[in-house]
């Protein structure tokens, strides 16, 4: 039996489909269902939905890996300065780097998921996943787990910390300070990495997934092992395995912001980043310009992935949401999903910035499957209002 849940918000003309979706889905989910969606196109906001008690279009939720889009999107505007080249190696920001036979790999290399540098052999403790720093440190000294730049890995707790810290050797500030004053500050962004005490009271923690029977036979059935690479790239074998969907909740992940998967938005802040990134907002020229966002737009790695044990692909730092995730968006779409099921893109062909939060751990992980209709039915709306 389902409990009849109000979706709040607004479309503009020609979007109405888009709440219709929204409200069908939200019809079929639990009674403690608590989301929120948001669409931009050319820089015009034209979906701001919400549902869920407790739940308004300034609620914040812990979007995981969504903030590898803000990270990398600093990263993308320092390559665009000349601050960082894609080609040089990441000892020149970084000497300590070369550790264990990790010298010739380049910054491209890197934020492709290519360093096979996952984790430590010995795992991080709670503080150090809150600290980037503190993990770059250890990840200098680790040996790769595969020859870096020969094969490619989700870095799923890690690409942060290591890209972080060579903005940090280059700039003198940390990734988190220059998406700050560059990103979020300038735009008013409900997109944090690092959140301020006065906005805590907005947070709503995440909470665990509820997967039904059929739904935990599947995950049981995955092969697992406490020293697998997918294991060592989450964490989770060390003698306190990190519980992913805990980690916003904790109140130093989130006053740290570690730049992997401690961001904390709306769906308004991850839809407005991307299209403050695509598009000219109040007066202000997009963040990136076409040739910077199809140059971080273009397959990377593609193929087999070491950690996920399945066919994904990446650009540089974003996922290329348009080959597996979403298959009916541009060419060059870029963006990043959130464990709990947020998703963050920017479709540069068709002007799209979509962003999508929820507040209850989604099964099976990664992007919820709801993205897949709510994102078709905004790219549908695009199509036919032209």
């Amino acid at each position: 039996m389902t409990q009849e849940i109000t979706v709040q918000g607004t479309v503009a003309e020609g979007f109405e489909a888009v709440r219709e979706e929204f409200a069908a889905f939200v019809a079929r989910e639990p009674a403690d269902y608590e989301g929120q969606l948001c669409a931009y196109v050319h820089g015009r906001r034209v979906v701001d939905l919400w549902a869920g008690e407790g739940a308004d279009g300034e609620s914040l939720y812990g979007v995981f890996s969504s903030t590898k889009g803000a990270a990398h999107l600093v990263v993308a505007m320092l390559v665009q300065d000349g601050t960082l080249e894609l080609d040089r190696k990441v000892t020149y920001y970084w000497p300590e780097f070369a550790a264990e036979s990790k010298g010739a790999l380049t910054l491209r290399e890197l934020i492709a998921h290519r360093a096979g540098l996952i984790g430590t052999d010995t795992g991080f403790s709670a503080q150090e996943l809150a600290d980037d720093r503190a993990m770059a440190e250890r990840l200098a000294d680790q040996r790769p787990f595969w020859r870096p730049g020969t094969a490619f890995g989700y870095h799923a707790l890690v690409i942060g910390a290591l890209t972080g810290e060579v903005v940090r050797r280059a700039t003198g500030r940390t990734l988190q300070d220059v998406y700050e004053e560059r990103v979020r500050a300038p735009y008013g962004l409900d997109f944090f990495l690092g959140l301020p005490a006065m906005h805590e009271p907005r947070f709503r923690t995440t909470l665990p997934m509820l997967p039904t029977p059929e739904e935990q036979a599947l995950l049981d059935a995955v092969p697992s092992g406490p020293h697998t690479l997918a294991a060592i790239a989450f964490n989770e074998h060390t003698a306190e395995p990190t519980v992913l969907a805990s980690l916003p909740n904790d109140p130093l992940v989130r006053a740290k912001g570690p730049a992997s998967f401690g961001g904390v938005a709306s769906a308004r802040g991850l839809a407005g980043m991307y299209a403050a990134l695509l598009s000219e907002i109040d007066g202000k020229a997009p963040l990136l310009k076409e040739d910077t966002v199809a140059e971080f737009g273009q397959f990377h790695s593609v193929g087999y992935d070491l950690v996920a044990r399945i066919h994904k692909s990446f650009g540089l730092g974003f996922q290329t949401t348009a080959d597996i995730a979403h298959p009916f968006l541009g060419a060059g779409t870029i963006g990043h999903s959130g464990a709990a099921g947020s998703q963050a893109f920017a479709d540069p062909r068709s002007g799209i910035a979509y962003g999508y939060t929820r507040r209850r751990f989604a099964f099976p992980g990664g992007a919820a499957p709801e993205n897949d209709g709510l994102a078709m039915a905004v790219h549908k709306a695009v199509l036919t209002t032209r």
